[in-house]
């Protein structure tokens, strides 16, 4: 089965607005759902949706969001999310860092009190649209052991980072080997991971999603991975008033209450210097990569290439998934079957 573009996004809003969510978080809910979907984060798209309505039904997810800034100067704020969904949340917060960076150069945003929002790059993205520099980093429950350890203790605590210009050029990544939805994915599929994805909770390396889930996974590139994650928790825990470590829960666990933390920074590049020479320049580098031999890839390429594949195509969604949705929509009386292609 498959789902087109605009055929997901209706669902998704049509969904949220049955339970009662406001008009604004269903546009931000749905349109950060398809961006995980079309850039090929399967994991954080319609796959993750079912995780929401779990929370909405716990009350972990507060349908009467609002966010309240805590804390404020000209280049930084402090948000409280209250509890609200974590995609309209984090697009408050990059558009108050975004209007930071453009009054005075950056802005920096910490968001505690919030939940899971989804993919990373989608937040970093906003700021490509208005010519600047986007940072995104997040703690999630504990999923990656610290190295010569055998328990869960840090996040997988993923990172974005996005730089303006005539290319998309972006990178959305895990400090894990993985991102621990695929690993979710994988269990709900039937399949194997890979071997080198995590640890079983003997500290063994596991094929088995279940085990992975309930081991740990592994930091990529070992070392740099994991002492990536560590600061990243750091940044992203002690420094926003969030949770940290073994008490950061709700990213995983929707009945939990989202105790993480996030950080978006954003950089005008104008204020360093000329925009288009900027820009100029980034090409510049752009061009001598690709020059140094066939089928060289730029961060963002591939997301690129999966967008217009994507859009295309429509989006697979596989017979678990299917069934999961089915439910929900049965209770709310929608007909899922209208929304999908054979």
């Amino acid at each position: 089965m498959k789902i087109m573009k605009d055929k997901e996004i209706a669902l998704v809003k049509e969904i949220l607005r049955k339970l009662g969510a406001s008009e604004e978080d269903c546009e931000l809910v749905a349109e950060a759902t398809i961006d995980a979907d079309l850039k090929g984060f399967t994991s954080h798209g319609l796959g993750r949706f079912p995780q929401y309505i779990v929370s909405i039904d716990a009350g972990t997810i507060n349908l009467k969001d609002n966010i309240t800034i805590e804390k404020e100067t000209p280049a930084i704020a402090l948000i409280n999310g209250n509890s609200g969904f974590g995609q309209a949340v984090s697009y408050k917060a990059m558009q108050i860092a975004i209007k930071k960076a453009k009054e005075i150069g950056i802005g920096c945003v910490g968001v505690h009190n919030s939940n899971h929002f989804g993919v990373t790059g989608f937040y970093s993205d906003l700021a490509l649209r208005e010519n600047c520099i986007g940072i995104v980093i997040a703690n999630t429950d504990p999923a990656i052991a610290p190295l010569g350890a055998k328990k869960a203790l840090i996040g997988t605590n993923p990172l974005a980072l996005g730089v303006p210009s005539e290319t998309y050029i972006s990178v959305d990544m895990a400090t894990s080997a993985t991102a621990r939805g695929k690993i979710i994915e994988a269990k709900r599929k039937g399949l194997e991971i890979p071997d080198d994805w995590a640890l079983d909770k003997d500290g063994k390396p596991t094929t088995d999603p279940e085990e992975a889930l309930n081991g740990s996974l592994l930091p990529f590139g070992r070392f740099k991975g994991y002492a990536l994650a560590v600061m990243i928790e750091i940044l992203t825990g002690p420094l926003v008033g969030a949770e940290y470590g073994t008490k950061v829960t709700g990213t995983a666990s929707p009945t939990q209450n989202c105790t993480k933390g996030d950080l978006y920074v954003v950089i005008d590049p104008s204020k360093f210097g000329d925009f288009n020479e900027f820009v100029e320049n980034t090409e510049d580098f752009i061009s001598q990569i690709r020059a140094t031999g066939e089928n060289i890839a730029i961060p963002g390429d591939l997301e690129v290439k999966k967008i217009i594949e994507a859009e295309t195509n429509g989006i697979e969604i596989d017979t678990k998934l299917y069934e999961q949705l089915k439910e929900i929509c049965d209770n709310l009386n929608i007909d899922i079957d209208s929304y999908l292609e054979e």
